[in-house]
């Protein structure tokens, strides 16, 4: 059935593309964050895993949220790594196991391009794509990866 809620198809399509390099972004940070969780070491090693565990959980909530985004503007979810990695900006580093310092620098690194590409994205909703649903969404989502960012930094101070 098609959708009707004042946004043509076309600025609808656009909408979609914009929020699945983000899920893309979402799903690789959380990956990331999960293998942070799972290997790190050191002197505070529990504070730290726990830090790391509320971050990934945070990050399951918000890929959950973008994925039913992406429907709600009526098109299908990626839904593969093979996907995710192509349209991802966020790198992974498949033998790196830095130390806790490190660990926290790249997951800072990764935060701060998701925010900035996440202010882009949403002048771009509001402007071009005339959504503004999705330029709210996507406004709370920079505030969370803003939050996260602020904390890794005080870690990291």
């Amino acid at each position: 059935m098609k959708i009707n809620i004042g946004i043509s198809e076309k600025n609808l399509k656009s909408s979609a593309s914009v929020l699945s390099i983000i899920l893309s972004n979402e799903m690789t940070l959380y990956i990331k964050t999960r293998k942070a969780h799972w290997n790190i070491t050191g002197e505070n090693f529990m504070e730290l895993h726990k830090l790391f565990e509320s971050q990934y959980k945070q990050l399951e909530i918000s890929i959950d949220e973008i994925a039913e985004r992406i429907g709600k503007l009526g098109e299908k979810t990626i839904g593969t790594m093979n996907e995710f990695l192509k349209l991802s900006s966020i790198e992974e580093h498949p033998t790196n196991y830095s130390s806790s310092k490190n660990t926290m620098k790249e997951l800072l690194t990764d935060h701060e391009t998701i925010i900035i590409q996440l202010r882009k994205d949403v002048t771009d909703c509001t402007e071009k794509n005339k959504d503004a649903g999705t330029a709210d969404f996507l406004t709370g989502l920079m505030e969370q990866h803003e939050t996260t960012a602020w904390i890794l930094r005080k870690y990291l101070n």
